[in-house]
């Protein structure tokens, strides 16, 4: 994952123009400006969701909506089933609980996290939890010029295992309707055969539209509520692609686990993979004998089981690629060579790094594993 802030200072734009990347930098994220960082949002929860019209029209996956698509479905209006389309602005569904997020602003606060536990007002240990990344974001919030803007929500994060901290200012619109969904023998095509698949040939979309106040800020439902007239968006070309035509990937991805060790890879597999594996697959056989019943219990579990399913699925996937890719191996030798490296500068704290990690995988591994099938 490339942080947008980040693209000059780890090359990553170079690597993309070199690719065939048309724009710059700042076309691509501009704290002070319109850039693309504005047509692209977060979707619900988490997922990405992109404006593809100047009055708030948003495409996201299929299963992105999915949880709202079971929200406005009864057995008399199946939409999970049959699809959903509005025709006309007063056919757009209103959903509750649903939000689009758009990111105004990041900041780098590591210097700052860094000076509290410098000055011993928190331990390193603390600086990753929610009460104190929560507090020091509202802290920061409250002197900054975003302040008095409606809709302006921050978030404290930590980056790279705590060795960065950047803060989001996030732009938050709570009214957003559904305007199309495909039926899910298109939506979902090939269920979760082909789920976590690739290549793939399902119609995985789905669309909505935020609304806004008259003046364009975000705004609880209201009848009077309009399309926010949206500062930048995607436009959809019909041309069509050929060999070689430069691709990129923007959004919300969550998180990566490139760096974990061996020890870390295997509590993966064994403490949370294999314990979600067999309890998900018992509960998704109770939920499917009860769901092939009835049209209405199907329509009320259709996101519980599909949620489930997920990272059931996930957890097989994930498993079956570690074993089959020597990742186990990959890592030990990796491992191998950075023993190799601290050896040679000497450097004691890094000769002894890993064991550590080991020792304290040691310990959670067991309480993971019954943290695992409890919360499942």
């Amino acid at each position: 994952m490339w942080l947008l802030q980040l693209m000059q200072q780890q090359h990553s734009i170079d690597m993309m123009k070199k690719q065939g990347l048309k724009l710059e930098a700042q076309d691509l994220y501009n704290p002070n400006g319109v850039s693309l960082k504005d047509a692209v949002g977060i979707f619900g929860g988490g997922c990405t969701g992109e404006i593809i019209s100047p009055e708030g029209l948003i495409l996201t996956n299929h299963h992105c909506g999915y949880s709202s698509i079971q929200q406005h479905s009864s057995v008399e209006h199946d939409y999970l089933t049959d699809g959903f389309w509005a025709t006309s602005r007063d056919q757009e569904l209103p959903t509750p609980g649903l939000k689009f997020t758009f990111i105004e602003r990041i900041e780098d606060i590591t210097d700052i996290v860094n000076a509290k536990i410098a000055a011993k007002e928190i331990t390193e240990s603390q600086s990753f939890t929610g009460a104190f990344l929560e507090g020091l974001a509202k802290e920061l919030y409250e002197k900054s010029d975003l302040k008095d803007k409606k809709g302006i929500v921050p978030q404290a994060l930590p980056f790279y295992a705590g060795n960065k901290f950047y803060l989001f200012y996030k732009k938050i619109y709570p009214d957003v309707r559904m305007v199309a969904a495909p039926p899910s023998s298109v939506g979902k095509f090939g269920g979760e055969t082909d789920n976590w698949m690739w290549p793939r040939h399902t119609g995985d979309f789905s669309m909505f539209r935020i609304y806004a106040d008259a003046n364009g800020e975000p705004a609880e439902y209201s009848a009077s509520n309009t399309p926010l007239k949206t500062k930048k968006h995607l436009s959809i070309s019909i041309k069509g692609l050929k060999e070689g035509d430069y691709a990129m990937i923007m959004g919300f991805p969550g998180r990566t686990s490139r760096y974990l060790t061996v020890s870390e890879v295997k509590e993966r597999m064994e403490s949370t993979n294999e314990p979600r594996i067999r309890i998900r697959g018992a509960r998704l056989a109770v939920l499917k004998e009860v769901m092939n019943a009835s049209d209405k219990i199907r329509i009320q579990y259709a996101n519980k089981y599909a949620g489930s399913s997920n990272y059931w699925k996930n957890s097989i996937g994930m498993n079956k690629a570690i074993i089959d890719n020597d990742v186990l191996g990959t890592k030990a030798e990796q491992e191998a060579k950075f023993a190799e490296y601290a050896k040679a500068q000497n450097n004691t704290e890094y000769a002894n790094v890993v064991k550590k990690i080991d020792d304290l995988v040691a310990q959670t591994a067991p309480l993971n594993y019954q943290l695992t099938c409890l919360t499942e």
